[in-house]
């Protein structure tokens, strides 16, 4: 007799593909989970005018929420109505209201819940906006410290994730379990990619590029990467080598803070609205043939629990250049797919002249070795085995 599928229900604040990492998880593992019997829901506080979904499952936007942390005065009735029909749940992202719902819910009708941080966890929130750790504190004693406590298990998508998050706040009291973390493998290499690139892209033709691709933000070093490439182009030119161009492709939820990044890149070097290219977010097609067009994936984040774009990137036989607060820089180096330096102007110029001054024949092996790096540790189905394996395991139906 075969057994009836899991019903999980997944909770997290957007399902926007500008917002990142969290939902991006989400789009990849569902199609997996569903192959394999576990069906799938997801509720958030999308605006549903906006129709953003998730193949393989049902998606509930009750939104659109007003406020900051996702308040919606319909998500606790529409929980109450809908969790006990799930054998459980998963809360994806912290210091938001869809986590305390869950939990409020989860504890009336005893369904087990998990939590993924996301990185929501690491210290470097607290020292670069001291005013919010302090609103995060109390918040943690009213409330989230109990939706961890309460929780199942709180999945961690690397050893590093685990060992920050226990420093970031007291008390600390949860079931901590390190899971496998990735993304699906791309479709195969086509002309259509190339094309879709370059259309969107056209100032690049046939020449040579780095590529940034992720969200604008102040955490992800973009003006260290600007000035660091200013330094290169400088060097190589005068050396008499041609140069590689510089794409920084990705939403930017603040105009005025990519104004500052493209006004910088115009006075750090002369000519740069030829060298750098600003093509916005790229999706589908475009995204993949930017990656694979690419001569090196370039990251020099001060903060990145995992790095979907890292992912992606070694999913397309591209090298990363990251810093060391890339969480899963350790993997990746192991497996001679990266090049890794500290997040600061010095380790981010050596990035890039060390990629610069790497022979033709070592560039091969490193593009082998990302592809090979990825199927090894990062393919989507790595991270269905461990969740599954969680989902599994004879859970509490009350805590």
């Amino acid at each position: 007799m075969s057994r009836p599928p899991i019903r999980l229900l997944r909770a997290i604040h957007s399902l926007d593909p500008a917002g990142g990492g969290p939902g991006a998880g989400v789009r990849s593992i569902t199609p997996v989970l569903a192959g394999r019997g576990v069906s799938t829901e997801i509720v958030c506080v999308d605006d549903p005018a906006r129709g953003f979904g998730c193949p393989g499952a049902a998606c509930h936007a009750i939104g659109p929420s007003t406020r900051a942390n996702g308040y919606s005065p319909a998500l606790r009735p529409w929980l109450r109505r809908e969790l006990p029909r799930f054998d459980a749940a998963v809360v994806h992202g912290l210091w938001q209201y869809h986590g305390y719902a869950v939990w409020r819910e989860a504890l009336r009708c005893s369904v087990p819940y998990f939590v993924y941080p996301h990185g929501m966890l690491d210290p470097w929130f607290n020292r670069t906006y001291p005013l919010k750790r302090l609103k995060k504190q109390l918040y943690w004693w009213l409330a989230e410290r109990h939706v961890l406590r309460h929780a199942s298990a709180v999945l961690f998508t690397c050893e590093q994730e685990r060992r920050l998050a226990r420093t970031a706040f007291r008390p600390w009291d949860c079931r901590e379990v390190v899971v496998n973390y990735g993304c699906a493998a791309p479709p195969a290499a086509s002309e259509a990619q190339l094309a879709a690139f370059h259309a969107r892209c056209p100032g690049v033709g046939g020449r040579p590029f780095l590529l940034f691709l992720s969200r604008i933000h102040e955490k992800k070093g973009v003006d260290l990467l600007l000035r660091a490439y200013a330094k290169t182009y400088a060097a190589l030119s005068a050396g008499g080598q041609l140069p590689p161009l510089l794409v920084v492709a990705g939403p930017c939820a603040e105009p005025a803070y990519l104004g500052r990044l493209q006004h910088l890149a115009a006075q750090v070097l002369p000519g740069a609205e030829r060298l750098i290219h600003w093509p916005g977010m790229l999706e589908g097609d475009a995204k993949w043939g930017a990656f694979r067009a690419a001569e090196a994936f370039v990251l020099p984040s001060h903060q990145e629990n995992f790095g979907i774009a890292v992912a992606e990137a070694l999913a397309c036989g591209t090298p990363v250049l990251i810093s060391d607060q890339v969480n899963i820089w350790r993997e990746v180096a192991e497996d001679s797919a990266a090049f890794v330096e500290p997040d600061t102007a010095v380790g981010t110029e050596r990035l890039l002249s060390r990629w610069a001054s790497l022979p033709a024949e070592a560039r091969a092996l490193a593009r082998a070795a990302a592809e090979s790096c990825f199927a090894r540790r990062f393919e989507i189905s790595r991270a269905a085995d461990s969740l599954q394996e969680q989902l599994g395991r004879p859970l509490p139906r009350t805590h």
